[in-house]
């Protein structure tokens, strides 16, 4: 998958409230989501670089919200 970094950027600054939506009840942390799609900015979004846990909160939650952001 190839991420959209300015679209990815766009969501952990402006759009927190939609990470907090997502992640509420989960037991999963706003900032361990936003964490690791800072981590993906830093890495020129290359997803290899994602530890198994990190892959997951990606899966989980910053995939379904780029994809809905991007209308796809």
């Amino acid at each position: 998958m190839e991420l959209d970094l300015d679209l990815l950027e766009k969501l952990i600054s402006d759009r927190t409230d939609d990470i907090e939506k997502i992640v509420s009840g989960t037991g999963y942390l706003p900032r361990t989501v936003i964490g690791v799609g800072t981590f993906l900015l830093d890495h020129d979004g290359n997803l290899d670089l994602l530890t198994a846990k990190q892959q997951v909160t990606f899966e989980k939650f910053l995939k379904p919200l780029l994809e809905k952001l991007s209308g796809k």
